[in-house]
């Protein structure tokens, strides 16, 4: 019968997936305005009136230049080269398939000669996407598994979720950078009676990079189910993405990144330093493995793995 409780229950979660993307953008917008609002209030804190709204056109002033630069600076940041399609035709062709079933431009293809296996997604809107992808990744996965990971950073070209990472750390890095100029302005002008007392301003530059990296994570980690939630959209089956996942947070733990930097970390799509740390991952900007792998799981455990894709 039509009516069987396997089709009650996709019918369930397709209706709950129509509301999970309205409420997760509003969540990084209400996380991006706290963010925002805090490096404005700790501007007004510092120069009262006038350090408020320096610190709010400063916060513009980084928005505008990431919205502009970002994609440029990541890829020249991570020594990544444009792939030509002669050199890797399979990943081109399932670059542009994935692209075409989101409903977006196809995005650059860019190769970085870095033996983890790793990819992220860079470009303030779809029209100009960047994908990047290690050599360590084509190397390990199948093209099952490939394809669920230009899925996944499919999935953050399409929702712009490059664009709100990069923003969002940026304001982290400017709520800091305001606090450490206060702390030398006030060691250096104590006479200042206006000024906030040192004692104040170590508590804040104890307290707000706690604060910012909180936001920053939560911003993230956000955006990272999402876009796994997406990539198995794409590609009709969430087996890919599950064995990927897998692999990559095994193999990130194990083979150093001789690209990733802290600030570029974010945009992975597993964390390239967790080094097996446990205080680094504790305020990663990635979800628990585990719980990725849950998400997914839950879906339709169940897929194949197929031939590799090979880069001349």
């Amino acid at each position: 019968m039509a009516t069987s409780p396997d089709r009650f229950l996709l019918s369930i979660e397709q209706t709950l997936d129509r509301f999970s993307m309205p409420m997760n953008t509003l969540k990084v917008g209400v996380l991006l305005t706290v963010l925002t609002l805090c490096f404005v209030a700790i501007g007004g804190w510092l120069g009262g009136t006038g350090g408020m709204i320096v610190a709010l056109g400063l916060a513009v002033a980084m928005n505008v230049g990431s919205y502009w630069f970002s994609d440029r600076i990541v890829l020249r940041m991570t020594g990544a080269e444009p792939l030509d399609p002669r050199q890797a035709p399979d990943l081109h062709a399932m670059t542009r398939r994935l692209a075409r079933n989101a409903g977006i431009p196809v995005p650059a293809l860019y190769l970085i000669r870095d033996p983890q296996p790793n990819a992220f997604a860079t470009g303030r809107n779809p029209e100009r996407g960047v994908v990047a992808v290690n050599q360590g990744l084509l190397d390990l996965l199948s093209p099952q598994e490939i394809e669920a990971v230009i899925a996944h950073e499919i999935a953050h070209i399409k929702h712009r979720d490059t664009l709100t990472m990069t923003i969002t750390a940026s304001l982290a890095g400017a709520i800091m950078t305001l606090i450490n100029m206060a702390q030398w302005s006030t060691i250096f002008s104590p006479s200042d009676e206006d000024a906030p007392g040192l004692l104040p301003l170590l508590v804040a530059g104890l307290v707000t990079p706690i604060a910012a990296a909180v936001v920053q994570m939560a911003v993230s980690r956000a955006r990272e189910y999402e876009a796994d939630r997406r990539a198995v959209d794409l590609t009709g089956s969430p087996a890919g993405l599950i064995g990927a996942l897998e692999r990559l947070e095994f193999a990130a733990q194990r083979v150093p990144s001789r690209s990733m930097r802290q600030e570029t970390a974010h945009l992975c799509i597993v964390n390239p330093l967790t080094g097996g740390q446990r205080f680094t991952r504790l305020f990663s900007t990635h979800p628990p493995m585990n719980e990725r792998i849950a998400a997914l799981r839950a879906r339709a455990p169940h897929g194949a793995t197929g031939r590799r894709v090979s880069v001349a």
